[in-house]
Parts: structure tokens; sequence; C-alpha cells
């Protein structure tokens, strides 16, 4: 018999008696030893666990009744000899959409029986769906590429007398989420539907929690797990009930792999470089900062890898690239997260001309592979990745946005200009950071179709070649999509004696209050000394480049698991707070659902509807206590009173 109440039989209760006559502290009110749920004997049940010690201390008033079923259910199972969460290998030959891709139907003979027989298979997957009809029934099997529906027939899933696999597994023990195994054959129903007739089934995960039920009718969505902040922190439950969030990480995987076989085939190097560093150098952000016990120094989170990867260049690798984690201390937003991945990639004897010719057709070669064809749709854009890209000077793309002129402007007249434009700045900007914010408010989000922002000014750019034409400029790129930056590249600057006067700069502007000012590196200015080949380098957010491939406009729909605020969770007094209070303990729990989690709150608790509130837990749960007397709960609320005074009300 399987417990369908919230706590099944009377006998369970008898069963607490006896472990409160014993005086338990582990089997107090509330907590239940494992095999509370089996039901059949409970006091023996109640003193084999007691004797092993094995006890479920999940406290039951947290539960919701689904929850208490299946717990049940997953007892039942272990009485019947069924091992819930067995360990052995689970031999699975065919998945869900290669059935379907592959069944053909059968050729019959004259009398109409098929000439060959059907296809066997074995599958596993979540039970995502049932239909009980009696001797026979349905159920839809999920697994990692799609779903399937199972044809249960209990004379053939049962061909002997024990029919307790089809009457008690099947029909009430299982659950929507529950994991099986399926050995069977491949056939079509009468309604045309590919399904997989079942002779034997496996239990081989039970599930204790609930999935939510997402309904479908007439292309309308019933009960959609779509909250955000919920899917990203339950990425595990999106991933199961929401169809096309595992097909953004499946492209996410062919974006990843397309761009890194285009740079195998061209013959560059994939390396690995420390994420602990002890200077935050290759770029100007806020980096994390750890402790290193055994050394007893500070280390910094990777902010990027370049000035490695430029180090192997010295040594003499041709052409080398990295897929990063890089960290970075600084805000979140919907483009933004702080653990993120970038793809460096620095190939000698090129320069920042062609390495733009590099990018564009990879990006278009990616576009093709991971989607078919060289556009994609992102919110109301269409963006066509097709090779070239239009190319506009950051000089050139501040006057056509804003009509200000940047050449040749002292930092207090950048300044000015920003602020009239209505642009916040402050005193620890110098000159880069102007022209950055500049272009950054005006001017970002206006290119849409990918372009090349070039020839940005020196100040803006510490590791860049001066532009061979016009010193005061760099030979530095900014691939812009969609409003927003996607990839940064230069012709690497080699000159040693160049690099340590900007690390210098840089260090300036740190004395000034910047922050995300880079660090002098004395070490990559020795490797630079030792001489680096010409050498053009690029880095492209790949996150960023997945939003695009997949049509996503936040950055949390392309990260399995974002970086989340805490959950909240409600403070709650542990049990020793309350029974000082005078209260018995197995009152604590009741008292807790009840909404008084803390003795503060139950200071500010009304007796009498406290008692009604008790009397009615008490008598849902089937708890059996004693019901506490008025003048029991007023001391309660006295003594929680004492410890937290309640202001006096007006009469």
């Amino acid at each position: 018999m399987r417990v369908r109440s919230l706590l099944g039989l009377t006998r369970i209760y008898e069963a607490l008696s006896v472990a409160r006559r014993m005086q338990s502290p582990a089997t107090r009110l509330g907590y239940l030893p494992r095999n509370y749920y089996l039901c059949t004997d409970f006091s023996e049940n109640l003193l084999s666990a007691l004797n092993a010690n094995n006890f479920h201390t999940m406290n039951i008033l947290e539960l919701s009744e689904q929850e208490i079923i299946r717990r049940g259910s997953l007892e039942q199972l272990r009485a019947m000899g069924i091992d819930p969460y067995p360990a052995a290998e689970y031999p699975v030959n065919a998945y869900t959409d290669e059935i379907r891709a592959n069944f053909t139907d059968p050729e019959l003979d004259a009398d109409g029986n098929p000439l060959t027989p059907p296809r066997e298979v074995t599958v596993a997957g979540r039970i995502m769906g049932r239909r009980i009809m009696g001797k026979a029934s349905f159920m839809e099997l999920q697994d990692a590429h799609g779903r399937i529906q199972v044809y249960i027939n209990r004379d053939e899933l049962c061909p002997g007398e024990d029919k307790e696999m089809y009457n008690t597994v099947f029909k009430k023990l299982l659950d929507i989420g529950d994991f099986v195994g399926v050995e069977g054959y491949v056939f079509r129903t009468q309604t045309g539907e590919i399904s997989i007739h079942a002779r034997n089934l496996k239990v081989l995960s039970k599930s204790l929690r609930p999935l939510p039920i997402v309904k479908v009718k007439d292309g309308v969505t019933y009960d959609a797990f779509d909250d955000p902040e919920l899917r990203y922190r339950r990425r595990y439950v999106d991933l199961v009930v929401n169809d096309g969030v595992k097909e953004i990480f499946i492209k996410r995987t062919k974006v990843f792999n397309s761009m890194r076989n285009y740079f195998n085939e061209h013959g560059y190097m994939e390396v690995e470089t420390p994420i602990l560093q002890a200077i935050p150098g290759g770029a100007s952000a806020r980096p994390f900062i750890t402790h290193h016990n055994a050394l007893d120094i500070p280390l910094y989170m990777r902010i990027a890898d370049e000035l490695y990867l430029k180090r192997l260049i010295v040594g003499g690798l041709d052409g080398v690239y990295e897929f990063s984690k890089n960290f970075r201390n600084e805000g979140m937003d919907r483009t933004h997260n702080p653990e993120f991945t970038c793809m460096e990639i620095y190939v000698p004897y090129k320069d920042y001309n062609w390495m733009m010719r590099f990018t564009e057709e990879m990006l278009q070669r990616i576009c093709r592979e991971v989607n078919g064809t060289d556009s994609v749709k992102v919110g109301d854009n269409i963006i066509s990745f097709k090779a070239p890209f239009p190319r506009v000077t950051m000089r050139q793309a501040i006057i056509d946005h804003t009509g200000f002129d940047i050449d040749g402007k002292s930092e207090e007249e950048l300044r000015k200009a920003a602020l009239d434009m209505g642009i916040e700045v402050d005193a620890t900007m110098g000159k880069g950071k102007l022209i950055d914010e500049i272009f950054g408010e005006k001017c970002e989000g206006t290119y849409i179709q990918p372009t090349f922002i070039i020839d940005y000014p020196i100040e803006m750019s510490p590791l860049t070649k001066r532009h061979r034409d016009n010193p005061e400029l760099t030979e530095r790129f900014e691939l812009m999509v969609n409003g927003k930056e996607l990839a940064n590249a230069y012709s690497e600057l080699n000159d040693p004696i160049d690099q340590y006067e900007r690390f210098v700069e840089q260090m300036k502007l740190a004395d000034k209050g910047d922050d995300e000012a880079m660090i002098i590196d004395h070490d990559f200015i020795r490797a630079l000394e030792y001489g680096m080949p010409p050498t053009s380098g690029m880095g492209i957010g790949m996150d960023r480049l997945v939003m695009l491939m997949t049509g996503q406009t936040t950055i949390q729909e392309v990260l399995l698991f974002p970086q989340m605020r805490p959950e909240k969770i409600a403070r709650r007094d542990k049990e020793e707070a309350f029974t000082a209070l005078g209260m018995p303990a197995e009152w604590v729990a009741p008292v807790q659902k009840a909404g008084f989690l803390t003795v503060e709150a139950l200071a500010a608790a009304v007796p009498g509807k406290l008692q009604q509130d008790l009397i009615a837990i008490n008598k849902k749960y089937k708890l059996q206590l004693k019901n506490a007397q008025p003048a029991e709960i007023q001391a309660w609320v006295a003594a929680a009173q004492e410890r937290f005074p309640q202001p006096q009300q007006e009469k």
C-alpha cells in the first residue's frame, strides 16, 4: 500500500509515540527515520532504523505533499528489492532522434505480416508524461536528443504471474521526472506516431522533487517555467522543461569547435596560460584579488592572457591561441558577467590589416557552420556576417555621430566636450578614457552590422604599435556588432622602450585614482628586450559571439550557470533558541511552519491567532500532538517579548 495522505497511515504516529517514549533525540517529531514511509509494520521498521542509527533528518513540515509521496515511493521500491539508484551500466544503443529519423514501415506479405523483424532498441531517459489505461499505458520518454512515446502492455512487460512491475512500480511508484531504461522494439501506432513497444522496464533514478509541468495547447504555453532568475539558478530544470534551451548550448559548442578548427587549419597552436597571476596585465580592468597561503603573496585572477601569449611569440612559436576564462571585478548586466570566456590569438609577421581579413572570414565561416547561413536574427535586427565588413576610423565615427573632432584636443577640451554632450566624467579620466566614454555613449550602439572601428588614439591603447602614418594613433581595431564590441585587435607593440614608457603613463593614471590602469610588468618588458617579431593579435568575447550566433540578447542566456546574487533565504533560529523560551522541542517545527521562523518574529505573535494556526497544522499534518493550551502559548510569546520588547500600541 502506498502513502497517499500527507503523512500516511495512523501507524506512523503510533511508531512516533514509541520513539518519544524512548526519548531518542534523533526521532523527535518533525524528523523521520527514512523507513517511516514503508507501509508495512511501522513499529518494526522504526526499531530497525533506530538500531542502525539510520535517520532521514529532513523536517517533514518543509516538504510538500508531492515530495512526501515520492519519498514513500522510494522506500516502497526498496522494500520490493528494487534499487532506485542502481550503479551498474545501462547499455543504451539508440537515441530518440535517430530512432525517428531511421524508422521505415516494414513491408508486408500477402497476409499482412511484416517481412522483416522490427528494430530492437535499448533507450534510457526521463519520464515526461504518462497515460495510464488499465492493462496498457503510454509514457513519454525524454533523452538528450528529444522525446519519444513508449507503449507498455501489462502482460508483455510481466509475462508471468507476478504483475508488480506494471501494477505497482509503473502505475503507482514511478512519477514524472524519474529516469528509466526501456528495452523493446520500434513500431508505428494506429495514430501514426513512431513509438517503442516496451518488453522490459528498469528504474534508473527516482526523482524526489517534482518538475514544473509546462503545457502547450494550440501553440499556447501554460504554466511556463519562464522566470529568468529561477531559470538561471536552476538551469538543470530549465534544460529539462524548456524547449530550445539545450539547442543554445549545442550551438555554443559548435561555435567553439568551428573557431578552433579554423585556427588549427592555419597551423596555429592552442596553449594554456596561468589564471592566477602576480600582475593583472593585458587589459584595463579591475581584477579579483586572492591570497596564496604557501607563498604568502597576493595573486590576481586573470583579466586577460595577452602578455603570456606574447611571451610565447618571443619564444618562437608560430601562432598561438587560447580559449581562456577571464575574471573582472566590475558590473553585471545583460552583456557583462564577471566570469567570461575570451579567445585571444597572436600570429607573427602579420599586422592589423591582415587580422581584419582573417577575422571577417572566420566569422562568416562560423555563422555558416552553426546556422547554415551568413545571417542571424537578433531581436529586431537581421545581422549579416558576409565578408568584407566596413572600416571606419575612431575619429570619423565620433565626427559622424557628434560633430566633434577629437584630433589634437587636450584632456581639458575632451572633458568639456564630453560634459557638453551630457556624458558623466570625472577627474581621474585621462584622454584615452574620455575618448572611450564619448565613443561608447554616442557611437558604439549605432553600429548594428559588423563594422571595424580602426586607428585609435594612442592614449586608448597602451599595448598597441603606433600607426605607421600617424604617431598620434595606433594600429588597432575593434569590431562592433549589434551595438557592442565583439573583437579587439592590434598590430602589437614590440618596442620594449616604447612599451615601458606607456606602462609609466598608465601608472600615472593609477596615481590619479584610475583603478583600471595597467601595472608595469617588468618581466614582460624583459621578454620584449629579447626581441619579438612583428605580430598581430586579436581577442574576441566568446560569450557575446554565442549571443549573436544564437539570436540571444542577454549574456545569461548563453552561460549555463551565470553569476547570480546570493539566493535570499529567510533567517531561521535554531531549535535551542525556542526551547530556551520554555517551548517543547516538538512544537518548534510547527511554530516555524506557522511563519514564526525566529524568536524575534514570535515576539510579535498574537497568542490566540497562533493557537488557531497550530491546531490547524496539527490536524492537517496529522501530527497527533496534544494541542498547546492558551496559557502555554502566551508564556512562549511573553518570553520572546522579554528578549525583543514590542512597541506599546496606542489605545
